[in-house]
């Protein structure tokens, strides 16, 4: 199992990040993903999941609203827009397969994203 997330970078704040998650060595279209992050100084946060077909998305209530999660099961990939990014959402970005589990032992390196003026 390989997960490989990209896309995170520094944004002002209500700015807009795309975050992306290259999947490998599993059937994708099988699993939920999950997106969590951890902010310095905090423990792990889950973000949003989203069911293997796609049909089903679940967020955090500190994203919804603002925070979008999708999949392309065609390209392996899932992948979690956000909008109107706040400094509280600075954070490394992690990809796990399946769903929320603080210990998961299928999740990526992460990305980090960085919200400041």
């Amino acid at each position: 199992v390989q997960l490989v997330e990209s896309g995170g970078g520094l944004v002002q704040p209500g700015g807009s990040l795309r975050l992306s998650c290259a999947a490998s060595g599993f059937t994708f279209s099988k699993h939920y993903m999950t997106w969590g992050r951890q902010a310095p100084g905090k423990g792990l946060e889950w973000v949003s999941s989203i069911s293997s077909d796609g049909s089903r998305t679940y967020y955090a209530d500190s994203v919804k609203g603002r925070f979008t999660i999708s999949r392309d099961n065609a390209k392996n990939t899932a992948y979690l827009q956000m909008n109107s990014l706040k400094s509280e959402d600075t954070a490394l970005y992690y990809c796990d397969r399946g769903g929320w589990a603080p210990d998961n032992k299928y999740r990526g390196q992460g990305t980090q994203v960085t919200v400041s003026s």
